[in-house]
């Protein structure tokens, strides 16, 4: 199916899979709303999205905040008047060993990871029903099955958006038509590794994946525009993807 036309709110958009996926779509002809808090960014993305022939439309927001998902809602209704679908991409990879009791991260996480997703929910969750039409993608990770040293909070919060997501498919997809995709990338060359400031998890795990080659923040991108693209009656519950050399 063609996604032409459709509204899609992309969190996380300034940079990584947020950024790719917003190309991608707006190219295959959705009206993307772009929502992060780095508004350079922003504008820089939304001339690239322009300069390929699409539509997009700058909000500023923090994903934590719930008065910033509500001016995300209202802004898009008042450009767009419907909201078709929203990738809940914002999110933070600080991780650490557990010994050495890095909080606060612990907390950003849980903020970014956890109550971004559910923010997001709650705010675009009243026009889908109404529409009785939409499609919710949260971007999961592979760390959300497995657990690997270092990422303890991580592969937690990750998880929890996985087992939040089947939730969600549950109990809205049959009643609402509202379909739920979780995305659970591998390893993604993207900034979310610049974020880990653990200097012992940094000498374990760089050679670890120095020789890797990892997927592209345009791999999950495509991955994303396969579950909108399908029909309605399909739901793409999860999309599993890994690089080719990652074993585990």
């Amino acid at each position: 199916m063609s996604i032409k036309g459709k509204v899609v709110i992309v969190t996380g958009a300034s940079s990584g899979i947020g950024e790719a996926a917003a190309l991608k779509l707006s190219k295959e002809g959705a009206k993307v709303v772009l929502t992060a808090r780095r508004e350079d960014r922003l504008k820089e993305l939304k001339d690239k999205i322009e300069k390929q022939g699409g539509e997009a439309l700058i909000v500023v927001g923090d994903v934590t905040n719930k008065e910033d998902y509500s001016n995300v809602v209202k802004q898009t209704l008042e450009k767009f008047d419907r909201i078709d679908s929203i990738i809940n991409n914002a999110g933070l990879m600080p991780l650490s060993y557990i010994k050495n009791l890095k909080t606060d991260e612990w907390d950003q996480m849980i903020d970014v990871n956890i109550k971004g997703v559910l923010n997001g929910v709650a705010a675009v969750l009243p026009t889908m029903k109404e529409q009785k039409s939409g499609h919710i993608i949260n971007i999961s990770s592979s760390a959300g099955r497995k657990y690997y040293p270092g990422g303890a909070v991580y592969c937690a919060t990750k998880a929890a958006v996985k087992m939040f997501s089947e939730g969600l498919r549950q109990e809205l997809a049959p009643t609402y038509g509202i379909n739920v995709t979780s995305i659970e990338p591998g390893f993604v060359a993207t900034e979310l590794t610049n974020t880990i400031t653990d200097e012992e998890l940094k000498e374990n795990l760089m050679p670890m994946v120095k020789d890797l080659t990892t997927l592209e923040a345009e791999d999950i991108a495509e991955a994303i525009f396969y579950a909108l693209s399908q029909p309605k009656r399909a739901n793409i519950n999860d999309v599993y993807i890994m690089p080719t050399q990652q074993e585990q």
